[in-house]
């Protein structure tokens, strides 16, 4: 089994705009229309079996109308290869209710985006919001590094990625983009640390809008083979980031990187399926 673990959506009526709008600030190449059809007609051509959605509450009061939206997804495409964490924003009112009604209703976890929703990973709003994840024994997906769409902000930057597992050590923490996307040097000292990482788009290629390529380069195969080993094959995880790179490229860079044949197994299903209890 394949298993995409950081993939978005977004509802089809919303989809076109949120995608085209994104894509337009952070003059980044989108691969889909950003709907629930399209990554399913993805995963299809590459041979991927399941994604995990990673939806980001950017402001408080959309808590409820994204969570909602992810239980409908959850609930049309239960055994259909799609499963969606839920959201929840730093500032949400009342965010134990939240988590706790989200665990009830059988999310395996959460997303942070600490630069989408305006609070630095390692301010006591994140951290508390981690710490109740860790008591539910809820998956913590979280942004690692910069983002084309705010330049210069460091809110989940490797060293405060790197504060918050000292307050919090909770296993089922997800660091994404190999600990720091962009910022390689820094996310060295995350790679071994108590928490698994994920491969999104940390390979490439990235493109602007008009195809060519990006000026800022992705991860060289040598690093990364090496930030894989130093962490630890059993906690990677692959990720593809849809609709913002192909999935098929994905699964190529990954496959061409020189890992061997049970390290690929792992990171492309084994590790995803014991942390979803897909195993057995």
């Amino acid at each position: 089994m394949i298993i995409d673990f950081h993939t978005h959506t977004f509802p089809d009526a919303l989809a076109p705009r949120a995608v085209a709008g994104m894509a337009a600030a952070a003059d980044m190449m989108h691969y889909s229309d950003g709907t629930a059809a399209a990554l399913l007609a993805s995963m299809a051509r590459a041979g991927i079996d399941a994604a995990v959605l990673a939806p980001v509450v950017t402001k408080p009061h959309q808590t409820g109308d994204i969570n909602r939206a992810a239980a409908e997804v959850n609930a049309a495409f239960q055994g259909r290869g799609l499963i969606s964490l839920g959201g929840v924003h730093p500032d949400t009112e009342d965010p134990e209710k939240v988590l706790e009604g989200l665990a009830a209703r059988g999310f395996p976890g959460i997303k942070l985006h600490p630069l989408f929703q305006g609070v630095p990973i390692d301010d006591e709003r994140n951290v508390r919001l981690v710490e109740i994840a860790a008591a539910l024994d809820m998956i913590v997906l979280i942004h690692a590094g910069s983002d084309p769409n705010y330049p210069g902000l460091d809110y989940a930057s490797p060293r405060r990625l790197l504060r918050l597992l000292e307050r919090v050590p909770h296993k089922k923490i997800i660091l994404a983009h190999m600990a720091g996307f962009a910022d390689w040097d820094e996310a060295e000292a995350l790679w071994g640390a108590p928490c698994y990482i994920d491969t999104a788009v940390a390979l490439g290629p990235w493109r602007r809008r008009d195809g060519q390529l990006s000026p800022a380069r992705p991860m060289d195969g040598d690093r990364f083979v090496r930030a894989v080993r130093t962490h630890g094959a059993e906690r990677v995880l692959f990720g593809s980031d849809s609709p913002w790179s192909d999935q098929g490229e994905s699964l190529s860079a990954l496959r061409a990187s020189g890992l061997s044949d049970s390290e690929l197994s792992a990171i492309l299903g084994g590790n995803g399926a014991r942390l979803l209890g897909w195993e057995g």
